[in-house]
């Protein structure tokens, strides 16, 4: 496989020089694009640039935007007016499905290029070339980024319309509409791009944006079965990309096949951890992938895993704060931030922990930290039905809500914003608990019922469960005492949203018990123990316990 893979990649890039220029064959170090992807695009670039450059347009697709970006600079200098090569690093500033865009740092590598559109756009050598830099003049001119992300994804269409054959720019048209979808994912959108994929996958099986794209089009649990193939094969694609590695647990944990999480994050990890001792870096910070693999550790019942993964992230927090102002809200920006959503997902999935408990160290600037820890402790509270805890921990919840509120003002965050809606059902679940705790049932329920059915219309997201503790596993947990019959109800309705999650699925169980259901009920304990086949000694019983 590795020997095939290698002399595709010659092939392709023998291909592209000779669409251009005459040259000699790929030497050995051309040939590594093979790790990363396979890609042609035909360009009037020096033939002394056209290794450099591909690389670079590989691992743009690949999203390992450092290291395209040093590759397209490489191209540069092999070819100062190869207009392509600064197209190129201006694209690793724009981060489309993760909404994030450096437009000041985007328009100083155009301004590289020439100092005005007019003079850029004369630098470019084929129709093809211009209506490329045309896209990217777009993107980053003047204006609203979302009115901007806009008219861009139309310049790629117009792009790939003219010229159909051209998989790259089939392949940044289906991104680009990726990135319109502002206040979440919108079905139609998504499934628009994964229509244009879809053929350019069969016809194109090496191409790392094809295949990566197609993946974040369907990552959610009810399209996942979709994009199974091209996970699969993404990974191969691009061996020694990080997020290659790791964007096959998109679809994995959409499905609930958590072996194949905890597998592709390790890989992922291990991977990125030699690429960075290669270039005398330090390993990759906690982040993204961390979070990924503590949640599936959790769900194999591996917990000292977990645990030590979460203490080699509280041991990185120390002195840190949020790389940009987002870390207020996305805890991924932030060392602090993925400190505690880990920490908070432990405490939800795993037995309890009074060590873990107490790793709470203060959380500085970083509000959302802040609540992810205060909301945590009341969460906990109500799941155990400790109505003196419950009071003081959802109180000081509240206050770290209000204050995140605040700050979303302040920044002026869309009032249709994840983040917002998220919130609002956090400090929903809390409301609905509180009345649960004060004797008053029918409304407290009620209340949950409503702040589920809120979750259930957020527009689905990849990745573990993105509020963290689904109010219909929450509603299930305080029913089930009481009445397993709609304890059942929510626990099947939980596994909707999130796919093989153990935690409902236990909850499932022992609400099966309760009514006698003992065939449906041994049914669940036998998916579960093939779960769990891998977990830490006694996780399997502790499932059968009463939470």
């Amino acid at each position: 496989m590795k020997t095939r893979f290698v002399l595709a990649a010659a092939a392709v890039l023998l291909h592209v020089a000779a669409a251009s220029h005459p040259t000699d064959a790929p030497s050995a170090e051309d040939l590594r694009a093979a790790t990363v992807g396979v890609v042609a695009f035909a360009n009037s670039g020096a033939p002394r640039a056209q290794a450099d450059f591909l690389y670079g347009l590989a691992q743009l697709h690949n999203f390992q935007y450092q290291d395209a970006a040093v590759a397209f600079r490489r191209a540069q200098e092999a070819d100062p007016g190869f207009a392509l090569a600064y197209w190129g690093e201006a694209m690793t500033n724009n981060h489309a499905v993760w909404m994030q865009q450096d437009a000041n740092a985007a328009r100083a590598v155009l301004v590289r290029l020439a100092p005005d559109r007019a003079a850029r756009l004369a630098k470019a050598g084929t129709d093809r070339e211009r209506a490329y830099l045309e896209a990217v003049e777009i993107l980053y001119g003047d204006g609203d980024k979302f009115e901007r992300d806009r008219l861009y994804a139309k310049a790629m269409q117009r792009l790939h319309e003219r010229w159909p054959d051209d998989v790259d720019a089939t392949a940044f048209y289906a991104l680009a509409l990726l990135g319109t979808a502002h206040a979440g994912r919108d079905v139609p959108t998504y499934m628009k791009a994964y229509a244009l994929l879809e053929e350019p996958f069969r016809q194109y099986p090496q191409h790392p944006g094809v295949a990566h794209y197609l993946v974040h089009s369907v990552d959610d649990a009810a399209h996942a079965p979709l994009g199974l193939k091209a996970a699969r094969a993404y990974a191969k694609i691009a061996p020694e990309s990080p997020h290659a590695l790791h964007m096959a647990s998109h679809i994995y944990l959409a499905l609930g096949l958590w072996d194949e999480v905890v597998a592709a994050n390790e890989n992922a990890l291990a991977v990125g951890a030699r690429r960075a001792s290669q270039r005398g870096a330090r390993p990759p910070r906690c982040g993204h992938g961390h979070i990924w693999l503590n949640y599936g550790y959790l769900q194999q019942g591996r917990y000292a895993a977990a645990k030590r993964l979460i203490a080699r992230c509280l041991a990185e927090m120390s002195g840190r704060s949020p790389i940009n102002e987002s870390g207020q809200f996305d805890p991924e920006d932030s060392a602090v931030g993925t400190f505690y959503t880990m920490r908070l997902r432990y405490l939800l999935d795993a037995p309890p922990d009074s060590e873990v408990l107490g790793w709470a160290p203060e959380p500085g600037p970083v509000l959302y930290a802040a609540f992810l820890r205060d909301y945590g402790a009341a969460i906990l509270a109500a799941r155990r039905g400790a109505a003196d805890q419950f009071g003081a921990t959802a109180a000081q919840a509240a206050a770290s809500a209000a204050r995140l509120h605040a700050e979303m003002d302040r920044l002026n965050i869309e009032p249709d914003s994840p983040y917002r809606r998220v919130l609002a059902i956090q400090v929903g679940q809390l409301d609905g608990a509180r009345r649960l705790f004060t004797g008053d049932r029918v409304e407290g329920v009620s209340m949950l019922e409503a702040v589920a059915s809120q979750e259930d219309a957020l527009p689905a997201a990849f990745g573990p469960p993105q509020v963290d503790e689904p109010t219909r596993e929450l509603l299930g947990a305080m029913l089930a005492p009481s009445d397993a019959s709609k304890a059942r109800l929510q626990f099947e309705r939980a596994l909707v949203l999130n796919p093989g999650r153990v935690g409902p699925r236990r909850g499932l169980m022992q609400a099966e018990r309760k009514l006698g259901n003992t065939a449906a009920a041994d049914a669940i304990e036998a998916d579960l123990e093939k779960t769990l086949k891998h977990a830490d000694t006694g996780a399997a019983h502790a499932m059968r316990q009463e939470p």
